[in-house]
């Protein structure tokens, strides 16, 4: 039997908790590299999801602390979708076939916030599901988050937002 390490898994699975609400606690603090916020938005931003189910995985994330859609106003509905957009096409520079767009509400639902609404925008690839994460409980992540960071953060200047 072969072993693959995947040792930033590790971070995820042993870390305590945070108090509080990541998406709230994490755009006051201005440290946009460290977060993995790579936008800010009118009403919202873009960050990267730092335990992606696949390499870019990002998230538009409306400011205001909400649990549910129907509590965003119209403007904060826009400023979310045009965030989900702004998303899909800085990707592109990663050259995906297709993307998962989607949003989880309520933790039966998959959420892992589930007070907090979110979208996630996933980038995929043909073959990028294979028998790894069904057999091995293993996702494999072909390049260091902070270099995805770089280029995304890039393309999002050049796509002059």
């Amino acid at each position: 039997m072969k072993a693959i390490w995947a040792p930033w898994r590790i971070e995820y699975i042993t870390k305590e908790k945070e108090e509080g609400c990541i998406f709230c606690d994490k755009p006051p603090k201005k440290k946009d590299r460290k977060n993995l916020i790579l936008y800010r938005g009118t009403t919202g931003y873009i960050i990267m999801n730092r335990f992606p189910y696949s390499n870019g995985h990002l998230m538009a994330v409306p400011y205001r602390h909400v649990d549910d859609m129907a509590e965003l106003d119209e403007s904060e509905r826009l400023d979310l979708m045009n965030l989900t957009v702004l998303g899909t096409e800085a990707l592109k520079i990663l050259n995906p076939e297709g993307f998962n767009i989607g949003m989880n509400l309520g933790r039966i639902a998959g959420a892992g916030i589930e007070d907090h609404i979110h979208f996630h925008i996933v980038p995929r690839w043909n073959g990028d599901t294979n028998f790894m994460p069904v057999i091995g409980d293993t996702k494999i992540i072909p390049e260091y988050i902070d270099q995805t960071y770089l280029k995304l953060f890039e393309q999002l200047k050049n796509l002059g937002r």
